[in-house]
């Protein structure tokens, strides 16, 4: 019963609210997010525990970030908001090498199913085009307040991206040791990406407001009946700060145009080259021509 009255909340709150819809609507929602990282042993023996500390300390600004969602009824910008870069802490390569991923503006287009990243990789831009990721959302009966909005919970399961560095972590030594034995050259493999790898699957918990009624949220969410304003996946937390509907100063939402045009898996494999190169290399891979 209760699964039944948060459905005819929200179809009541839409119905109720599609006159305002119809007309210029717009708002803009801002997001921290969050993820938490386990450096128990990363970096193996190699690693001290200052330097595991000095690694963090880099990392914190990619780990913590805050983004503005700029929407309107079928399409939103999500950026991250500029701040003054702190002083390198150190970190060595691996540290230089995820400051060099710079995320640009994200647009989403849910009537024409378009998502466009700008997307920055050791100094050359990419224009990242694909379809809206679409999860399948199962209602939940649980409802919280989050600032003045009543949420509801939706809950997924997507499948892992390899490129999700929030939820890497290191590979099971049970499976690299079968790894090992299979393969006929006995080196041990230095690649960085075959001692880690992302879950098959990651569970994701959303909480949406129908008293916005908009089908959009922070980053690749999406499709649920109102605005989403917490999301839950893997290690990272994203959750909404701060809300304003039809500010005084109209809102411009445009898609990114300037960057070498591909497709997510296309991007995917020339980072993981671009990766390996740098390991080739011994580390000076951010002085070579890209």
């Amino acid at each position: 019963m209760k699964l039944q009255a948060i459905i005819f909340f929200s179809c009541f709150v839409l119905c109720f609210s599609s006159a305002l819809i119809a007309q210029d609507f717009q708002g803009k929602a801002y997001y921290q997010s969050k993820t938490t990282m386990d450096m128990g042993n990363f970096g193996g023996n190699q690693m001290s525990e200052q330097q595991r500390t000095m690694m963090l300390e880099r990392m914190k600004s990619m780990l913590e970030k805050t983004y503005v969602l700029s929407f309107n009824r079928t399409e939103s910008v999500y950026k991250e908001e500029e701040k003054l870069a702190t002083p390198s802490a150190g970190g060595g390569r691996m540290g230089g090498m995820m400051g060099s991923f710079t995320a640009g503006v994200q647009y989403k287009n849910v009537k024409d199913q378009q998502l466009i990243q700008d997307q920055e990789f050791f100094g050359k831009q990419f224009l990242i085009q694909d379809s809206i990721p679409k999860l399948e959302w199962k209602m939940e009966n649980e409802s919280k307040q989050i600032g003045q909005y009543l949420c509801f919970k939706a809950t997924a399961v997507k499948k892992g991206d390899e490129m999700d560095f929030g939820n890497m972590r290191r590979r099971n030594r049970e499976d690299e040791k079968k790894d090992n034995e299979k393969s006929k050259d006995s080196t041990k493999s230095t690649n960085l990406l075959d001692s880690i790898e992302v879950p098959k699957e990651i569970v994701v918990t959303a909480w949406y407001t129908p008293q916005i009624p908009v089908n959009q949220g922070p980053g690749e969410y999406w499709g649920l009946p109102g605005l989403i304003l917490e999301v839950n996946s893997g290690r990272t937390t994203v959750l909404c700060t701060k809300i304003e509907i039809n500010p005084k100063d109209k809102i411009e939402i445009k898609a990114p145009t300037k960057g070498k045009v591909v497709t997510k898996n296309e991007y995917a494999e020339i980072v993981k080259e671009k990766i390996k190169e740098m390991q080739d290399m011994g580390g000076r891979g951010r002085g070579s021509r890209f």
